[in-house]
């Protein structure tokens, strides 16, 4: 009687640790399902990271630098409910991250120069929007760069001074935006520039950005690591890997520690 007692009991408490077994489980691919999950909405609409191949937007942002991009802030369209989300439209002055309008759409960043309306004008390198000289403390001219007449006093003329680096795309429909010697902003469109102003490849030479094309705002350098933009030019599996490697090993002393975790504006 006493060992059919035990072997009663003995099986209980392995019943017992298989069913917490079970349960530990469930709930652990329960929580790794759940965390998968906030992951990828996170990715797709709150955040998401990016890392700057260019130097168009130095000295603010500089090649190397890794940002957290905010995906939520421009969401909103105008309807009823998001006056109750953090949503704000997108202003003047706001850094972007936006898909290029032509060939593979790789995500570009600059700096929104003018928003739908807005009239756009430089002179001698000085930017006029809506007939005011504007406060760009963030700019920087390299007093090296060769002369551009086309980026330093804009919008062209005429077709005549239209350049060979122009996008085609843009070099027909430049013109058709241009009102007494200003770039007129369309709906929905908006006009962006690189920090970096000789060395940024941007609205003046290709054109508008589409609204729909903006993917958010950077508000944090996470990381940045010492880069050039060669470093991001040769995209081969190889050489990307050789990147990764060499990174690693010298992690500590191509990390520019300064950097890290400084709010980008």
């Amino acid at each position: 009687m006493a060992e059919a007692t035990r072997l009663a009991e003995t099986e209980s408490v392995v019943g017992r640790k298989e069913e917490r077994e079970g349960t530990s489980l469930r709930e652990y691919a329960e929580s790794l399902l759940v965390t998968v999950i906030l992951a990828l909405f996170g990715t797709s609409f709150v955040v998401q990271a990016f890392k700057i191949p260019s130097q168009s937007m130095e000295q603010t942002l500089l090649v190397g630098d890794h940002l957290l991009v905010n995906k939520f802030i421009f969401g909103g369209r105008g309807s009823s409910y998001e006056k109750l989300l953090p949503y704000r439209p997108i202003r003047r002055g706001d850094i972007i991250v936006f898909k290029f309008p032509y060939d593979d759409h790789a995500h570009y960043v600059k700096r929104v120069i003018g928003t739908p309306g807005d009239r756009i004008k430089i002179v001698d390198q000085q930017l006029y929007v809506n007939g005011r000289l504007q406060a760009e403390p963030y700019v920087v001219h390299d007093p090296g760069a060769p002369y551009d007449s086309f980026g330093d006093n804009f919008p062209p003329p005429s077709r005549h001074f239209l350049q060979s680096n122009i996008r085609p795309e843009w070099r027909e429909q430049i013109m058709n935006c241009v009102e007494k010697g200003e770039l007129v902003v369309p709906p929905s469109k908006y006009f962006a520039m690189g920090d970096n102003r000789d060395h940024s490849w941007d609205s003046r030479y290709w054109g508008f950005v589409d609204r729909d094309a903006i993917m958010g705002r950077p508000i944090l350098i996470y990381w940045s690591v010492d880069a050039t933009s060669a470093d991001y030019n040769d995209r081969s599996l190889v050489n990307r890997l050789i990147g990764l490697v060499d990174t690693l090993i010298h992690l500590p002393v191509r990390t520019r520690w300064s950097r890290m975790f400084h709010g980008v504006h």
